[in-house]
């Protein structure tokens, strides 16, 4: 097939173009955020290609992946073609709700011209979706070249915009986890963590933006993985981590629950708990492996590129089989 989708999620998108279709990607001469073209920072498969949006206009295409409410209207300008109507569509939800939960209406509620497909049980639960019909597709990740090795006793973080977004990410949690080992944390806008917390610099170490292959080398050294979200989808660099073999210490919400058994570290809503394990971890380097270990087997049984490729063949020939 033929299938227009906007490099929106990085790690998401990096996972869904390793399948066998041909992936036609907007590219801008901006490379602005309904252009981004090809990932720069990690290798994609040659079935993943850029399109001008003038291009678009004479491109055969079998279905549109829509992950924003702009992207509808804009997919109709550059095909000339209405998706729903004209060509089949479906919208894939990335997120938690945001607002009124458990009562925020999805904007694509009430339709009958997509699929609203999600990428956790959580979500398509928590999201009202109205009359849309729906489904979920969990995610699945490009396993990690690097195994974990957890020779240094720090805590490893990977989080976005962690000032910005404060308690939704469990910003807030950080110093009480630096009082146990020193923290890494890796991710977008991570920049002056340490100083917003009010910590030195040696209890908090800010890596901001660094590829993803060069954030895994340094994640599988650290002695743990900590997830201390409140509210968000659940994170690809989580399963990532897990599936290097890194112990996972994380607050038991949203779909973390579903995603990390308890073996594979500690799974809380009680903080005291997770800082009692990431102190056993610390200083019981063999008790972190046999807990990587554990988180290992759980994310490669549960989130492997196999499964979540052919989920994806199967909704995709559904959609455009009903379509035609």
């Amino acid at each position: 097939m033929n299938i227009l989708l906007w490099h929106v999620h990085g790690s998401w998108t990096t996972s869904f173009v390793h399948g066998k279709h041909h992936y036609l990607v907007p590219v801008t001469p901006d490379r602005g955020p309904y252009g981004l073209g090809r990932a720069r920072t990690y290798p994609w498969p040659d079935g993943a290609v850029e399109v001008t949006p003038q291009e678009l206009g004479r491109t055969d295409v079998d279905v549109v992946l829509l992950q924003r409410p702009e992207e509808f209207d804009l997919a109709a300008e550059w095909l000339s073609r209405r998706p729903g109507r004209d060509l089949p569509a479906i919208y894939v939800e990335h997120n938690t709700p945001k607002g009124d939960v458990p009562n925020t209406r999805h904007p694509m509620a009430d339709r009958d011209d997509l699929l609203i497909a999600h990428v956790t049980h959580f979500n398509e639960l928590f999201w009202d979706n109205g009359g849309t019909r729906t489904g979920v597709i969990e995610h699945g990740v490009v396993a990690p070249a690097v195994d974990w090795t957890g020779e240094l006793d720090r805590l490893a973080v990977v989080i976005n915009e962690p000032v910005r977004r404060w308690r939704v990410t469990g910003t807030d949690l950080l110093p009480r986890f630096a009082e146990i080992a020193p923290l890494d944390v890796y991710g977008m806008g991570v920049a002056g963590l340490a100083d917003r917390l009010g910590l030195p610099a040696d209890r908090v170490t800010s890596h901001d933006d660094v590829p993803q292959h060069a954030m895994h080398a340094e994640l599988a050294r650290r002695r743990a993985y900590l997830h201390l979200c409140r509210w968000t989808s659940l994170g690809l660099s989580l399963i990532e981590a897990m599936t290097m073999g890194m112990p996972v210490i994380a607050l038991a919400t949203t779909e973390a629950v579903a995603a990390v058994p308890p073996s594979a570290g500690a799974l809380s809503t009680r903080v005291d708990d997770l800082l009692d394990t990431a102190r056993r971890f610390v200083e019981e380097p063999a008790a972190a492996r046999r807990a990587g270990a554990e988180a290992r087997t759980a994310a490669r049984n549960r989130y492997g590129l196999d499964r979540f490729l052919a989920d994806w063949d199967r909704l995709l020939e559904e959609e455009v089989c009903a379509s035609r």
